[in-house]
């Protein structure tokens, strides 16, 4: 059975959530304090975090990046109050893979997490290297490094890349990324998207050249070293 940490401090919402996903089939843990909930995932092995932004001890956000310093890849879902576009940044510039907004339908929170835990590989290419420039994605150990520089990208932003990477210079648009990341039966915003190429391209080409993460309006993106070539 796949395990799932619950860390929110509401107790009413954590009861709520820990008995809905134990009816669901899933082993629940649940935990009210931040500092708590990252000795946790530290010393346990989870197959899912749901984490709470706003918790005393230390908050969802700082508990992320620690947990993703550490080097452990779970897939983390942000449950936060807020809505705005900067929020949600941050949250996936610490590392977190999805992010929902309260209040939110518990339907919707599960579609989200199953598409976290049945996350397939993106690609299936005999090479193991993808390579754009002087970018350079290792396929086996998940390793994107630019000049010779290792970036740290989270698992989602990852997932976004390799996609891109993989199209050979073809438009995706956001639909694509939807269809192909997230799966047809979770709703995401296509603005969402938006966050996430922002997030990447501060990473990938901000302090390096050529630009390689390019907009076509109206299209999508597609990544290449010569952007009038797509």
């Amino acid at each position: 059975m796949q395990k799932i940490l619950i860390a929110e401090d509401d107790i009413n919402i954590s009861a709520d959530l820990k008995m809905r996903l134990q009816e669901e089939g899933f082993i629940t843990d649940v935990v009210y304090n931040g500092l708590l909930a990252e000795k946790l995932i530290i010393r346990n092995s989870y197959d899912c975090i749901i984490l709470d932004i706003n918790m005393p001890g230390k908050d969802g956000l700082a508990v992320c990046k620690t947990v993703r310093e550490q080097g452990i890849s779970t897939s983390i879902l942000i449950l936060t109050a807020f809505d705005e576009v900067e929020d949600k940044v941050t949250g996936f510039n610490s590392g977190a893979d999805d992010y929902l907004t309260k209040p939110f339908y518990f339907q919707e929170l599960l579609a989200r997490i199953k598409s976290l835990l049945k996350r397939r590989p993106i690609t299936t290419e005999v090479s193991q290297v993808l390579t754009i420039e002087n970018l350079s994605i290792d396929l086996r150990s998940k390793k994107v490094q630019r000049n010779g520089e290792t970036l740290k990208l989270t698992s989602r932003e990852y997932e976004i890349l390799v996609l891109l990477a993989s199209s050979k210079g073809d438009i995706v648009s956001k639909r694509d990324f939807i269809e192909h990341i997230w799966g047809t039966r979770v709703e995401v915003n296509t603005n969402t998207i938006e966050v996430f190429i922002n997030s990447i391209r501060n990473k990938i080409d901000k302090n390096f050249e050529p630009k390689l993460i390019h907009t076509r309006p109206g299209y999508g993106y597609f990544i290449s070293g010569k952007p009038n070539e797509s």
